[in-house]
């Protein structure tokens, strides 16, 4: 509607956009409780759309196909919610920042992936296993791959300005050993399979750190 000048101003409802985020969430939550129960293939945006209780042209409309559906909700699952700010930003990450010596880093860090892996395991999952029937998710697997071992690089860079490595460990050797750890797969066979307590689970991940980088793992 023009104002009184002639000029078009777009008109902008908080209800509205709220409103659309909620059904946004909706289609997010209906989406991974499909993609973990059926897998990704057997998964159809009409199912997500009905669990969600929407139309299908409303999740198209949203997401615009069913590889962009996947990435989202494999984001809203690393970063626990639907806001765009970094994991290295988030709250629940600052305790790697804060640490003080290299030991503490990596502690702190086993506690980060402990997180992220009662959240994503099982739709990374779920991306693996697709990853080898659809191109464009085999790219999504790569680029997920790719993710942790910048992480890994950014913890490991953190820890050495706390502290000195093993003697004789270099950092990419080091970036690689925490790459292969911070793996969500461990927390999907440790965890939701053998059943440890995720306290376990932590401490076991800090403690395999630790052992790989450290003189003194304690």
């Amino acid at each position: 509607m023009p104002d009184v000048n002639g000029d078009r101003r777009t008109y902008h409802s908080p209800s509205r956009a709220e409103s659309a985020r909620r059904t946004r969430q909706a289609i997010v939550a209906a989406a991974c409780r499909l993609f973990v129960e059926r897998g990704y293939t057997a998964a159809s945006l009409r199912d997500v759309a009905e669990i969600a209780g929407v139309a299908r042209p409303t999740v198209a409309a949203a997401f615009g196909s069913k590889p962009a559906l996947l990435r989202q909700v494999l984001d809203e699952a690393l970063a626990g919610d639907d806001q765009p700010v970094p994991v290295a930003q988030r709250p629940w990450f600052a305790p790697v920042w804060q640490a003080t010596d290299p030991g503490g880093v990596l502690t702190a860090y086993a506690g980060v992936c402990t997180l992220i892996g009662r959240r994503a395991a099982q739709i990374f999952e779920v991306v693996h296993r697709a990853a080898g029937d659809a191109p464009e998710i085999a790219e999504l697997w790569a680029t997920l791959n790719r993710n942790r071992r910048a992480g890994a690089d950014m913890v490991v860079r953190r820890a050495v300005e706390t502290g000195p490595l093993r003697a004789g460990v270099a950092v990419d050797r080091a970036v690689d050993s925490v790459w292969i750890l911070n793996d969500p797969g461990h927390y999907a066979v440790l965890v939701l399979e053998r059943h440890w307590p995720e306290p376990d689970y932590q401490q076991w991940l800090a403690t395999q750190m630790c052992a790989a980088l450290l003189d003194d793992p304690t």
